[in-house]
Order: C-alpha cells, then sequence, then structure tokens
C-alpha cells in the first residue's frame, strides 16, 4: 500500500505565509500525480493545485499567484507554498496521489489532512 504524510499546517495571520509537505511511501512504482485539496465543514473537498510527472501545474482560481506547488521526486514529496494567506483559505488541506504500483495498478491515496487556520 501507499502511505501519505503531511505537515506544516498551523495557525498564522492573514497576508502570512505557510508550506505544506506530503510525503509518499510504500510500494511505488511511479507517482502519476499530486495534488492539495481542501475542506470545510459543510463544504466538498475542492482541488487548491496539481503537479503531474511531468511538472504540469494545475491551480484554482481562487489561489492563483498566491500559492504555487512543486515536487521532489527523489523523495516522492510534494509541497505546497501559500502565501498572502487569507481568512477564507482556513479549511483542512489533504494530500493526494496519484500512483501505479507493479501489484495493484493504478490507485489514488488521500492523507490524513492538515488544518490550516489563517486568523483575520
Amino acid at each position: 500500500q501507499v502511505q501519505l504524510v503531511e505537515s506544516g499546517g498551523g495557525l498564522v495571520q492573514a497576508g502570512g505565509s505557510l508550506r505544506l509537505s506530503c510525503a509518499a511511501s510504500g510500494s511505488i512504482f511511479r507517482i502519476n500525480s499530486m495534488g492539495w485539496y481542501r475542506q470545510t465543514p459543510g463544504k466538498q473537498r475542492e482541488l487548491v493545485a496539481t503537479i503531474t510527472s511531468g511538472g504540469s501545474t494545475n491551480y484554482a482560481d481562487s489561489v492563483k499567484g498566491r500559492v504555487t506547488i512543486s515536487k521532489d521526486n527523489a523523495k516522492n514529496t510534494v509541497y505546497l507554498q501559500m502565501n498572502s494567506l487569507k481568512p477564507e483559505d482556513t479549511a483542512v488541506y489533504y494530500c493526494n496521489a496519484d500512483v501505479t504500483q507493479l501489484r495493484y495498478g493504478r490507485s489514488g491515496y488521500w492523507g490524513q489532512g492538515t488544518q490550516v487556520t489563517v486568523s483575520s
């Protein structure tokens, strides 16, 4: 199986910055893409940003210009640098990985989530 371990969440004032990390481990043949999603109570989980194995990125309109997703292939780790944070960015942030395993084929995995709270 595959495990995703997130870190870097916390409490920050509006205008501040946070960097989230997500490390994938386990029986991984290839990571096809990784990404970050977020969810607030009563709402559906929404895309924040994704990055493919080739380095192509995609961002939600609400975070464009403030957020950068990057990856370290050697460490199977994806990062989310968030700047100019706003109270509306407050959410639980989840890491997602689209992974190919030799035994099980292609599957998606989720991390346990990390809380980001932006105070006004």
